[in-house]
């Protein structure tokens, strides 16, 4: 073990590229306390709405929704203060990690909290889709046991593949001295590979299936929007696939670098160092951990009753009366089915002729 890390420490000396050591403590520092209280905030906001509703299919949401805040929430906490202990060691893994089971610890932390939230959100589509697309099936089939027993294959399947290198002691140090994951560097054989692969595949496979679902899911409710006039009931549905819609959005924008440069240096090979810098990766890494922070915020911003608010201030900043028109419509489309129905009707034209009648002198 000890022999391994001073070789993969020395091949890593001269490539060093974590910039200024009190820059890089001040940006842990800063990311992992906005994480951790927009998470917390998402949270105490998801658990009282959790307390309100009583519908099944929200509650669900809403279930599904406070295990993914509290997942990035976890994350923020162990993976960022896991970083500030690196830089607070000044990055000497040789000195505080002579067997490397805190790098493989790092590593694990990494690849869990990385994929653990994508397959939620991936499953939280799935849900909605065939919570609109089969409703009946939904409510007689999927229960609580059901949600909680999906949630545990997801997370132990998570946790498979995080803890899959242990048993090749495949977690190292990476360029920048500062966070461990799968080798990106001196790749050896077809395991690195592999693992980067496999990584980066499941990533965009869950991505794939939230664009998916979510598309189903929403093509679904406008469909039934303009064919049914018995829309009450469904505002809910609208909030939710909304959210879903902001989740996935900001998953794509966030995690899509990432895991398109794992895939890269996992194709690529030895040469990818050269295909990649360090620097970039660090930057996809970063964009990556925004995730956790954005992810919170989308809950917090995109209610119902924020978005109202909103409107409301947008009305009366632009100091024009913006129309409803839902309800214009509707209301024009009844006083026309009215007008026209008084019109054709025997007494309306008896009533009409009297009248000109008494106007002719």
């Amino acid at each position: 073990m000890n022999g391994s890390q001073s070789s993969s420490l020395a091949g890593i000396s001269n490539t060093s590229c974590g910039g200024e050591k009190g820059f890089n403590v001040f940006f842990s520092v800063i990311f992992m306390t906005a994480g951790i209280l927009s998470n917390s905030l998402a949270i105490a906001i998801l658990m009282k709405a959790y307390t309100r509703f009583r519908q099944k299919s929200k509650a669900l949401f809403l279930f599904f929704a406070s295990s993914l805040v509290i997942t990035d929430m976890l994350g923020h906490l162990i993976v960022g203060t896991i970083a500030v202990f690196v830089y607070a060691n000044d990055k000497k893994w040789e000195q505080f990690d002579p067997s490397e089971i805190f790098c493989n610890f790092f590593g694990n932390c990494m690849v869990f909290f990385g994929l653990y939230p994508l397959f939620l959100g991936s499953v939280m589509a799935v849900e909605r889709c065939i919570g609109v697309t089969k409703p009946i099936f939904h409510s007689t089939k999927v229960t609580f046991n059901h949600v909680k027993m999906i949630l545990t294959m997801v997370c132990l399947f998570a946790i498979f593949i995080a803890l899959l290198p242990i048993l090749t002691s495949k977690y190292t140090i990476q360029a920048s001295r500062t966070w461990c994951f799968y080798r990106t560097w001196g790749i050896e054989n077809w395991e690195d590979r592999f693992y980067l692969l496999l990584f980066s595949c499941l990533g965009l496979l869950a991505l794939v299936i939230s664009l998916l679902c979510n598309a189903v899911t929403g093509i679904t409710l406008i469909r039934v929007k303009f064919k049914s006039q018995h829309r009450q009931g469904r505002s809910h549905h609208f909030e939710m696939i909304i959210q879903l819609l902001g989740i996935m959005f900001v998953s794509c924008i966030c995690w899509t670098p990432f895991l398109v440069i794992m895939a890269i240096i996992g194709i690529n090979g030895n040469i990818s160092h050269k295909t990649v810098p360090c620097e970039t990766i660090i930057f996809a890494l970063r964009m990556a951990t925004w995730n956790q922070i954005l992810d919170p915020w989308v809950y917090i911003l995109l209610r119902k009753a924020v978005l109202k608010k909103l409107y409301e201030i947008t009305r009366r900043f632009c100091g024009v009366r913006l129309i409803n028109l839902s309800t214009w419509e509707l209301s024009s489309i009844k006083n026309s089915l009215k007008v026209a129905s008084i019109s054709d009707s025997p007494i309306s034209s008896k009533m009409t002729n009297q009248q000109l009648s008494t106007r002719v002198p």
